[in-house]
């Protein structure tokens, strides 16, 4: 759960759901690369044709995530079983991975999103150390920003060495300034 634990609640939603059908998810994948210019309302519209879950149909609007996680099938489709099976389960290590990286200073509101603490709902609903679920939403309610965010530390020094978190970094067509520096940094490197 760390690549997607500290995206809005949602959006995670969203993820998890559509998850749940790894072969739909993969046609979206394709449909986003062959119309890149195709984003937010107007590219659900696109596909409300398609014989997708309309979870999967939602992510259309999120180029980004699509991409990102287009690359691995194979842990889209873990997720995706995961939530089916254990819906409880995954929901308890997105709030244990929340508190991790608010606890290490790497989860706060800003002008994006609005981190907030929630008493939970029974004592078995997913909660942090404290009692409390940590809810992240939009800081507008029309626009979901996608946060980025390297999952091997954001959450402070992790637990488990032997298995770090996976992480999937988004492709740098998003990030041209990043490319760019990127490219500056091998070109001096080789100089």
């Amino acid at each position: 759960m760390a690549p997607i634990a500290l995206y809005p609640d949602s959006l995670l939603a969203q993820i998890l759901m559509a998850a749940t059908y790894p072969g739909d998810f993969a046609d979206a994948v394709k449909w986003s690369a062959a119309h890149p210019d195709e984003k937010g309302d107007a590219a659900v519209t696109k596909v409300a044709s398609q014989p997708w879950d309309p979870s999967v149909q939602s992510l259309v609007a999120f180029p980004q995530v699509l991409a990102t996680f287009g690359k691995d099938p194979a842990w889209v489709q873990k997720v995706g079983d995961a939530f089916l099976a254990q819906p409880d389960a995954v929901m308890d290590s997105v709030q244990r991975l929340r508190d991790k990286a608010q606890t290490a200073g790497n989860l706060k509101s800003n002008e994006y999103q609005k981190v907030s603490e929630a008493p939970a709902a029974s004592s078995t609903a997913a909660q942090t150390s404290t009692g409390t679920t940590i809810v992240i939403e939009p800081a507008q309610t029309k626009v979901v920003y996608v946060p980025t965010y390297d999952s091997t530390t954001v959450y402070g020094v992790w637990g488990y060495s032997m298995y770090p978190p996976y992480y999937y970094p988004p492709p740098a067509y998003y990030y041209p300034g990043y490319a760019f520096a990127r490219g500056l940094a091998w070109g001096i490197g080789i100089g």
